[in-house]
């Protein structure tokens, strides 16, 4: 398949899918010409891809993912797979939070065990953590 009806068929501009090339993400063959040839398999490699990219890995994550041999392999998957299940926690926790505000019964949050100790459990920023000199 030309680059063009790839492109088409994924979504994504042509320029991308040169870019994957230029990284080796996912490396077409060549024609005689130095065409980009993409074959069913080369497609398939790129639907992971962008599946890789919708969960949040990086290109350099998902070339180690799409190449089995990679010695890093599992590491990424498993360093994927935390990052995943530590904001699927936060935004458990978050939710939790906001069904408690809307039921709760302070007229301040800053008034309620439950808000508060939610918010406290949220990091600061670096920049915006105080330090001991700007508090008093």
């Amino acid at each position: 398949m030309k680059i063009g009806e790839v492109a088409h068929r994924l979504g994504v501009a042509v320029h991308v899918l040169r870019h994957w090339d230029d990284v080796g993400v996912v490396v077409p063959d060549r024609t005689p010409s130095g065409r980009r040839d993409y074959s069913e398999e080369h497609l398939h490699r790129l639907r992971v891809l962008r599946a890789c990219q919708g969960v949040g890995m990086s290109l350099s994550e998902i070339r180690q993912v799409l190449h089995r041999g990679e010695p890093e392999r599992t590491g990424v998957i498993e360093r994927q797979l935390h990052r995943i299940r530590t904001q699927r926690a936060r935004l458990e926790d978050a939710e939790r939070f906001l069904v408690h505000v809307l039921n709760c019964e302070h007229d301040l949050l800053t008034r309620c065990d439950a808000c508060t100790r939610y918010a406290a459990s949220v990091p600061l920023q670096e920049d915006e953590q105080v330090t001991p000199s700007t508090t008093s």
